[in-house]
């Protein structure tokens, strides 16, 4: 009879910038069998979630760590007993599997057999307490509804999905963001408020004139959680991790960065005539969408290749100046803002960055990111022209040196040799960073920015 083991579980090394992690939820609890590979717990990082699968197969004994704690890498966060003796205990460096891949099975680790099936099967008859919660007041089967989350759970919003159809599928179930969108467009099924129900406020759709609008900017359904104050018009939201985590980078940002702020106008009117040429053949083509954010990050690319300084880093004693450009996209999801990177950017045409703008915004909202999409960026581009805004002061995602932000196209009267004419403008809006950069240095680098974007024409290629 082989003897019982007792192993440690730890945190791992996400990646080599990534010192600590907050952990978001378990997925077993004490006295749960775990097959090798099984996520044990949902966690998140400044990056991206990710789960942490288990590398021995055996029962959970204890958790060390409660869910919503933030622990450093290597800090044991449960124990797993074995009872196949001599098991080595689980590195500390091993990576989990990517918030993306949690709805397929947990991934091959260093060192496994790649025919070694994933144990994600037991997952789809775990409920949790919230999900279970949802479907007694609401007289739901959860075993009867569709799930959308890891390994086919079925989350909180399946439930109310569920509920708001009126006991049937929702056409919308699959994926999770629709079936979020399904849940928020009933406010009639949702639950009225009380203690510890759930709120579910719908917004309306929001139009803008912005002519780079290529779709209805995403308005997150408000879920609230908690005991409505009685008499008063209050209920309390609690803060979730990943919030948590943007809240400390931008207080860390606004600290410790002594942010300047300029702006700078700019004539788009041949971009718009050749980009309303072009978008449809290229669809056609390509099968994505030519956004205007394409052009720009092109121009952004080429100027910061004339003005490197802008693509560095404070480092106390020293200033950091980046090789590559590797440009952070600033891409909105329903509950935070994410910013996957576009590596070696200025080795791409606009078509390239096209595809990867797409590719990576989707990858974002579907939350199929790896750590390797969120690593590395040197500077940072916004498309806050996308909700019809015109003028924006972003704040610096650190630490780098600044950010740009690329606001709606109008149409607007302009004077030209004395004439008036209407023409589509946009507003281009930098970050700065005082102890880097100065006013000269960034006001060259705007201008050339504005005489990158106006040099397009009728005659630009897009390979």
């Amino acid at each position: 009879m082989k003897a019982a083991t007792i192993h440690e579980i730890v945190m791992p090394q996400l990646a080599e910038s990534v010192v600590n992690a907050t952990i978001e939820r378990w997925l077993k609890q004490p006295g749960d069998k775990v097959s090798m590979y099984e996520p044990l717990c949902e966690i998140i990082t400044e990056k991206v979630g990710a789960e942490i699968p288990s590398t021995i197969e055996g029962t959970l004994v204890k958790l060390l760590v409660g869910a919503g704690e933030t622990v450093e890498v290597g800090t044991p966060i449960c124990l797993i007993e074995s009872e196949a003796a001599g098991e080595p205990s689980v590195p500390a460096a091993q990576p989990p599997a990517a918030s993306g891949e949690r709805a397929a099975a947990a991934p091959a680790l260093a060192g496994t057999p790649a025919g070694r099936p994933a144990a994600a099967e037991g997952m789809r008859g775990r409920y949790s307490p919230a999900v279970l919660q949802l479907s007694a007041e609401h007289g739901i089967d959860p075993s009867a509804v569709p799930g959308t989350g890891a390994g086919g759970r079925v989350t909180r919003k399946d439930i109310l999905a569920y509920a708001a159809a009126g006991g049937r599928p929702a056409a919308s179930q699959t994926p999770a963001p629709q079936a979020a969108q399904a849940a928020s467009a009933a406010p009639a099924a949702a639950p009225q408020p009380g203690a510890g129900d759930r709120i579910v406020e719908a917004r309306g759709p929001v139009r803008s004139t912005g002519l780079h609008l290529t779709e209805t900017p995403r308005i997150p359904s408000v879920e609230i959680e908690g005991q409505a104050i009685p008499g008063r018009g209050e209920t309390f939201i609690d803060v979730t991790p990943v919030r948590n985590t943007i809240a400390s980078r931008m207080r860390q940002s606004v600290t410790e960065i002594p942010h300047g702020w300029m702006m700078i106008e700019v004539d788009v009117t041949n971009l718009v005539v050749l980009r309303g040429k072009l978008k449809d053949d290229f669809r056609k083509r390509e099968g994505t969408n030519l956004t205007y954010l394409a052009f720009f990050i092109k121009a952004v690319v080429n100027a910061i290749k004339d003005f490197p300084i802008i693509n560095s880093v404070w480092a106390v004693d020293k200033i950091i100046v980046k090789r590559d450009i590797n440009i952070s996209l600033s891409v909105g999801t329903e509950d935070s803002v994410v910013t996957p990177v576009i590596k070696n950017a200025d080795q791409k045409n606009i078509a390239g960055l096209a595809h990867e703008i797409e590719m990576l915004a989707r990858k974002t909202r579907e939350g199929k990111l790896k750590l390797d999409d969120v690593q590395g960026g040197t500077f940072t581009v916004n498309n806050t022209g996308s909700f019809g805004a015109i003028l924006t002061q972003p704040i610096i995602n650190y630490p780098q040196a600044a950010i740009i932000t690329f606001e709606s196209i109008v149409k607007r009267p302009v004077v030209i040799n004395d004439m008036l004419a209407v023409r589509s403008m946009a507003n281009i809006c930098l970050s700065l960073d005082h102890r880097i950069l100065d006013g000269v240095i960034c006001g060259r680098f705007l201008q050339r920015v504005k005489e990158n974007l106006e040099s397009f024409n009728s005659e630009t290629h897009l390979y």
